[in-house]
Protein backbone atom coordinates (compact mmCIF):
# COMPACT_ATOMS: atom_id res chain seq x y z
CA UNK A 1 0.00 0.00 0.00
CA UNK A 2 1.66 3.47 -0.53
CA UNK A 3 1.91 5.91 2.70
CA UNK A 4 -1.09 7.69 2.26
CA UNK A 5 -3.56 4.95 1.68
CA UNK A 6 -2.05 3.98 4.94
CA UNK A 7 -2.35 6.85 6.63
CA UNK A 8 -5.68 7.24 5.79
CA UNK A 9 -6.90 3.66 7.01
CA UNK A 10 -5.42 4.27 10.29
CA UNK A 11 -7.07 7.48 11.18
CA UNK A 12 -10.60 5.77 10.53
CA UNK A 13 -9.41 3.57 13.27
CA UNK A 14 -7.91 5.60 16.14
CA UNK A 15 -8.40 6.01 19.90
CA UNK A 16 -6.83 8.19 22.63
CA UNK A 17 -4.76 6.69 25.51
CA UNK A 18 -5.66 3.38 27.05
CA UNK A 19 -8.15 2.20 24.02
CA UNK A 20 -5.49 1.53 21.47
CA UNK A 21 -7.59 -1.88 20.55
CA UNK A 22 -8.95 -0.73 17.13
CA UNK A 23 -5.79 0.61 15.77
CA UNK A 24 -3.79 -2.02 17.08
CA UNK A 25 -5.97 -4.38 15.06
CA UNK A 26 -5.74 -2.37 12.35
CA UNK A 27 -2.02 -1.93 12.20
CA UNK A 28 -1.43 -5.93 12.76
CA UNK A 29 -3.79 -6.52 9.82
CA UNK A 30 -1.11 -4.55 7.54
CA UNK A 31 1.98 -5.70 8.98
CA UNK A 32 1.19 -9.27 9.06
CA UNK A 33 2.06 -10.03 5.36
CA UNK A 34 5.76 -8.93 5.63
CA UNK A 35 6.26 -10.26 9.89
CA UNK A 36 7.47 -13.61 10.67
CA UNK A 37 5.84 -13.27 14.26
CA UNK A 38 3.64 -10.45 15.97
CA UNK A 39 3.04 -10.73 19.85
CA UNK A 40 1.29 -8.49 21.99
CA UNK A 41 2.05 -7.79 25.25
CA UNK A 42 0.73 -7.19 28.57
CA UNK A 43 0.71 -3.61 28.31
CA UNK A 44 -0.80 -3.79 25.00
CA UNK A 45 2.30 -2.92 22.50
CA UNK A 46 2.19 -4.54 19.21
CA UNK A 47 5.76 -6.34 18.78
CA UNK A 48 5.78 -7.22 14.98
CA UNK A 49 9.47 -9.32 15.12
CA UNK A 50 11.53 -10.20 11.09
CA UNK A 51 14.10 -12.14 11.95
CA UNK A 52 17.53 -11.43 11.06
CA UNK A 53 21.11 -11.77 11.70
CA UNK A 54 23.03 -9.71 14.49
CA UNK A 55 22.18 -7.38 16.90
CA UNK A 56 18.38 -6.70 18.13
CA UNK A 57 17.25 -3.34 16.45
CA UNK A 58 13.94 -2.04 17.82
CA UNK A 59 11.93 0.76 15.75
CA UNK A 60 9.72 2.25 18.15
CA UNK A 61 5.71 4.19 16.65
CA UNK A 62 3.26 4.82 19.35
CA UNK A 63 -0.43 4.25 17.59
CA UNK A 64 -2.08 5.97 20.82
CA UNK A 65 -3.47 9.56 20.45
CA UNK A 66 -4.34 12.60 22.73
CA UNK A 67 -8.21 12.76 23.59
CA UNK A 68 -10.73 13.62 26.16
CA UNK A 69 -12.67 11.61 28.93
CA UNK A 70 -16.11 11.81 30.09
CA UNK A 71 -16.37 12.92 33.72
CA UNK A 72 -19.35 14.15 34.06
CA UNK A 73 -22.49 14.44 32.58
CA UNK A 74 -24.85 17.35 33.38
CA UNK A 75 -28.60 17.43 34.08
CA UNK A 76 -28.65 19.56 30.23
CA UNK A 77 -27.15 16.34 28.79
CA UNK A 78 -23.61 18.59 28.47
CA UNK A 79 -20.65 16.58 29.23
CA UNK A 80 -17.29 17.50 31.11
CA UNK A 81 -14.58 15.92 29.90
CA UNK A 82 -10.91 15.27 31.44
CA UNK A 83 -7.56 15.47 29.48
CA UNK A 84 -6.07 12.35 28.16
CA UNK A 85 -2.75 13.45 27.01
CA UNK A 86 -1.31 17.13 26.05
CA UNK A 87 -4.52 19.01 24.99
CA UNK A 88 -5.17 22.64 24.96
CA UNK A 89 -9.04 23.80 25.43
CA UNK A 90 -7.80 26.69 23.29
CA UNK A 91 -6.44 24.48 20.47
CA UNK A 92 -9.29 22.19 21.04
CA UNK A 93 -11.86 24.82 20.87
CA UNK A 94 -15.41 23.97 18.61
CA UNK A 95 -13.33 21.03 17.30
CA UNK A 96 -15.80 18.10 16.08
CA UNK A 97 -15.14 14.65 18.35
CA UNK A 98 -15.91 11.29 18.09
CA UNK A 99 -16.96 8.74 20.44
CA UNK A 100 -16.03 4.94 20.15
CA UNK A 101 -19.75 4.23 19.67
CA UNK A 102 -19.70 6.60 16.66
CA UNK A 103 -21.53 8.83 19.10
CA UNK A 104 -20.25 12.64 17.75
CA UNK A 105 -20.07 16.17 18.97
CA UNK A 106 -18.27 19.22 19.23
CA UNK A 107 -16.08 21.12 21.94
CA UNK A 108 -17.25 24.23 23.08
CA UNK A 109 -16.22 26.36 25.75
CA UNK A 110 -18.46 28.56 27.69
CA UNK A 111 -19.89 31.99 26.48
CA UNK A 112 -18.53 33.67 30.05
CA UNK A 113 -15.04 32.30 29.67
CA UNK A 114 -12.22 34.18 29.04
CA UNK A 115 -10.77 32.73 25.93
CA UNK A 116 -7.25 34.26 26.33
CA UNK A 117 -6.88 32.38 29.80
CA UNK A 118 -9.26 29.31 28.75
CA UNK A 119 -9.16 26.34 31.07
CA UNK A 120 -10.76 22.92 30.58
CA UNK A 121 -13.42 22.79 33.36
CA UNK A 122 -14.94 26.40 31.40
CA UNK A 123 -15.44 23.82 28.21
CA UNK A 124 -17.86 20.90 27.65
CA UNK A 125 -18.86 18.95 25.11
CA UNK A 126 -22.17 18.61 23.09
CA UNK A 127 -24.16 15.55 21.10
CA UNK A 128 -26.83 17.12 20.97
CA UNK A 129 -28.92 15.31 23.87
CA UNK A 130 -31.86 17.25 25.61
CA UNK A 131 -30.94 15.96 28.84
CA UNK A 132 -28.78 13.84 30.83
CA UNK A 133 -31.24 11.35 30.40
CA UNK A 134 -30.54 11.64 26.65
CA UNK A 135 -27.08 11.88 27.14
CA UNK A 136 -26.48 8.69 28.98
CA UNK A 137 -28.16 6.42 26.46
CA UNK A 138 -25.33 8.24 23.96
CA UNK A 139 -22.26 7.92 26.48
CA UNK A 140 -21.04 6.90 30.03
CA UNK A 141 -18.69 8.62 32.46
CA UNK A 142 -15.12 7.06 31.28
CA UNK A 143 -16.02 6.79 27.71
CA UNK A 144 -13.35 8.77 25.81
CA UNK A 145 -13.50 10.59 22.23
CA UNK A 146 -11.26 12.44 19.93
CA UNK A 147 -10.83 14.72 17.03
CA UNK A 148 -13.05 13.70 14.56
CA UNK A 149 -11.43 15.01 10.94
CA UNK A 150 -10.78 13.72 7.28
CA UNK A 151 -7.10 13.36 6.00
CA UNK A 152 -6.77 16.35 3.35
CA UNK A 153 -4.17 16.14 0.65
CA UNK A 154 -3.13 19.18 -1.17
CA UNK A 155 -0.02 18.44 -3.42
CA UNK A 156 2.54 17.11 -1.36
CA UNK A 157 1.10 19.02 2.14
CA UNK A 158 -0.98 16.10 4.01
CA UNK A 159 -3.32 17.88 7.28
CA UNK A 160 -5.15 15.62 9.34
CA UNK A 161 -5.98 15.17 13.55
CA UNK A 162 -3.15 12.56 15.24
CA UNK A 163 -0.58 12.81 12.35
CA UNK A 164 1.53 12.19 16.07
CA UNK A 165 1.76 9.62 15.85
CA UNK A 166 -0.05 7.56 12.66
CA UNK A 167 2.03 8.94 10.61
CA UNK A 168 5.12 7.50 11.95
CA UNK A 169 2.89 4.24 12.07
CA UNK A 170 2.14 4.41 8.16
CA UNK A 171 6.13 4.81 7.65
CA UNK A 172 7.13 2.23 9.84
CA UNK A 173 4.19 -0.58 7.85
CA UNK A 174 5.43 0.73 4.46
CA UNK A 175 9.19 0.23 5.88
CA UNK A 176 8.36 -3.53 6.67
CA UNK A 177 7.11 -4.39 3.79
CA UNK A 178 9.87 -2.71 1.80
CA UNK A 179 12.86 -4.71 3.93
CA UNK A 180 14.10 -7.40 2.36
CA UNK A 181 17.23 -8.90 4.20
CA UNK A 182 17.24 -7.26 7.25
CA UNK A 183 20.47 -6.74 8.51
CA UNK A 184 19.47 -7.16 12.15
CA UNK A 185 17.32 -8.77 14.24
CA UNK A 186 14.50 -6.49 13.33
CA UNK A 187 11.47 -5.56 16.19
CA UNK A 188 8.83 -2.99 14.99
CA UNK A 189 6.72 -1.59 17.87
CA UNK A 190 3.77 0.07 18.01
CA UNK A 191 3.66 1.55 21.43
CA UNK A 192 0.68 2.53 23.77
CA UNK A 193 -0.08 5.13 26.32
CA UNK A 194 2.88 7.67 24.82
CA UNK A 195 0.77 10.39 25.16
CA UNK A 196 0.75 10.27 29.17
CA UNK A 197 4.13 9.56 30.14
CA UNK A 198 6.04 6.97 27.37
CA UNK A 199 4.60 4.07 29.67
CA UNK A 200 4.20 1.74 26.14
CA UNK A 201 7.85 2.12 25.61
CA UNK A 202 9.15 1.23 28.52
CA UNK A 203 7.54 -2.33 28.96
CA UNK A 204 8.25 -2.86 25.12
CA UNK A 205 12.09 -2.48 26.04
CA UNK A 206 12.25 -4.37 28.49
CA UNK A 207 10.23 -6.90 26.17
CA UNK A 208 12.24 -6.54 23.17
CA UNK A 209 15.62 -5.81 24.84
CA UNK A 210 17.06 -4.21 22.25
CA UNK A 211 20.55 -3.15 21.56
CA UNK A 212 19.61 -0.58 19.40
CA UNK A 213 16.56 1.45 19.17
CA UNK A 214 15.28 4.38 16.27
CA UNK A 215 11.83 5.84 17.70
CA UNK A 216 9.92 7.56 14.91
CA UNK A 217 7.74 10.16 15.63
CA UNK A 218 6.57 13.61 14.16
CA UNK A 219 8.54 16.50 15.60
CA UNK A 220 8.21 20.36 15.79
CA UNK A 221 9.21 22.93 13.39
CA UNK A 222 10.41 26.43 12.58
CA UNK A 223 9.16 27.85 9.43
CA UNK A 224 5.86 29.19 10.51
CA UNK A 225 5.40 33.13 11.28
CA UNK A 226 6.37 34.00 15.06
CA UNK A 227 7.76 30.62 15.24
CA UNK A 228 8.90 30.52 18.83
CA UNK A 229 12.06 28.18 17.96
CA UNK A 230 10.82 25.24 20.32
CA UNK A 231 12.16 22.96 17.07
CA UNK A 232 15.02 23.18 14.17
CA UNK A 233 12.82 21.36 11.52
CA UNK A 234 11.03 22.31 8.55
CA UNK A 235 8.41 20.75 5.96
CA UNK A 236 9.79 19.54 2.83
CA UNK A 237 13.66 19.17 4.81
CA UNK A 238 13.60 15.88 4.87
CA UNK A 239 13.50 13.01 7.18
CA UNK A 240 15.08 14.78 10.54
CA UNK A 241 17.36 13.41 12.14
CA UNK A 242 17.00 13.73 16.04
CA UNK A 243 19.95 14.76 18.43
CA UNK A 244 18.20 15.54 21.34
CA UNK A 245 14.86 16.65 23.26
CA UNK A 246 13.67 17.05 26.67
CA UNK A 247 13.46 13.63 27.19
CA UNK A 248 16.37 12.26 25.45
CA UNK A 249 20.47 12.72 23.99
CA UNK A 250 21.04 10.68 21.19
CA UNK A 251 23.43 8.52 21.28
CA UNK A 252 26.08 9.93 18.82
CA UNK A 253 26.81 6.24 17.01
CA UNK A 254 23.18 6.28 15.86
CA UNK A 255 23.16 9.59 14.80
CA UNK A 256 26.25 9.27 12.62
CA UNK A 257 25.28 6.12 11.32
CA UNK A 258 21.65 7.67 10.30
CA UNK A 259 23.71 10.61 8.90
CA UNK A 260 26.17 8.30 6.54
CA UNK A 261 23.33 6.09 5.64
CA UNK A 262 21.40 9.08 4.70
CA UNK A 263 24.35 10.20 2.60
CA UNK A 264 24.87 7.73 1.09
CA UNK A 265 22.02 6.66 -0.20
CA UNK A 266 20.84 10.14 -1.19
CA UNK A 267 17.96 10.61 1.09
CA UNK A 268 17.43 14.46 2.41
CA UNK A 269 17.70 14.70 6.09
CA UNK A 270 17.96 17.82 8.36
CA UNK A 271 19.19 17.77 12.18
CA UNK A 272 15.96 17.69 14.71
CA UNK A 273 16.77 19.35 18.11
CA UNK A 274 13.33 19.99 20.39
CA UNK A 275 13.72 22.34 23.11
CA UNK A 276 10.76 20.66 25.17
CA UNK A 277 9.14 17.97 24.30
CA UNK A 278 9.44 13.94 23.80
CA UNK A 279 9.29 10.82 22.44
CA UNK A 280 9.12 6.99 22.83
CA UNK A 281 13.37 7.11 23.22
CA UNK A 282 13.52 8.90 26.52
CA UNK A 283 12.01 5.25 28.11
CA UNK A 284 13.50 3.54 25.84
CA UNK A 285 17.45 4.58 26.06
CA UNK A 286 16.91 3.95 29.99
CA UNK A 287 15.86 0.16 29.42
CA UNK A 288 18.10 -2.36 31.15
CA UNK A 289 21.57 -1.30 31.08
CA UNK A 290 21.12 1.01 28.37
CA UNK A 291 20.55 1.09 24.70
CA UNK A 292 21.94 2.72 22.02
CA UNK A 293 18.92 5.25 21.30
CA UNK A 294 18.43 8.00 18.35
CA UNK A 295 15.31 8.92 15.92
CA UNK A 296 13.85 9.32 12.99
CA UNK A 297 11.28 12.40 12.70
CA UNK A 298 8.99 13.80 10.46
CA UNK A 299 8.20 17.67 11.02
CA UNK A 300 5.18 18.70 11.59
CA UNK A 301 3.54 21.73 11.93
CA UNK A 302 0.33 22.09 14.45
CA UNK A 303 0.59 19.46 16.71
CA UNK A 304 -2.18 18.38 19.31
CA UNK A 305 -4.64 20.52 17.02
CA UNK A 306 -7.37 18.77 15.05
CA UNK A 307 -5.21 20.22 11.23
CA UNK A 308 -1.69 18.63 11.99
CA UNK A 309 0.53 19.10 8.37
CA UNK A 310 3.31 17.16 7.34
CA UNK A 311 5.18 17.06 3.92
CA UNK A 312 4.33 13.60 2.71
CA UNK A 313 7.94 14.13 0.59
CA UNK A 314 9.30 14.09 4.37
CA UNK A 315 7.31 11.06 5.30
CA UNK A 316 8.57 9.06 2.34
CA UNK A 317 12.53 10.02 3.40
CA UNK A 318 11.63 8.58 6.95
CA UNK A 319 10.29 5.33 5.41
CA UNK A 320 13.86 4.90 3.00
CA UNK A 321 15.77 6.04 5.96
CA UNK A 322 14.19 3.27 8.04
CA UNK A 323 14.26 1.23 5.81
CA UNK A 324 18.03 1.71 4.32
CA UNK A 325 19.23 1.05 8.29
CA UNK A 326 17.50 -2.09 8.90
CA UNK A 327 19.43 -3.40 5.83
CA UNK A 328 22.82 -1.95 6.43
Amino acid sequence: MELIEILEALNRTHGPSGDEGGIRGKIEELARPFADEIVTDTLGNLIVHKKGAGPKVMFAAHMDSIGFIVTHIEKEGFLRVGRLGGISPKEAAYSAVRFKNGVRGVFVPEEKADFSKLKLDECFIDIGAADEAEAKTLVQVGDTCVYDGPVRVQGSRVTAPYLDDRLACAVLLCALERIKEPAYNLSLVFTVQEEVGLRGARTAAWWVDPDICVAVDVTDVDDTPGSEKNGTARLGGGAAVKVMDSSVICHPEVVAKLEEIAKSQSIPIQRDIMRSGGTDAGAIQNAHYGVKTGGVSIPCRYIHTPAETADLRDAEACVRLVTAFAQT
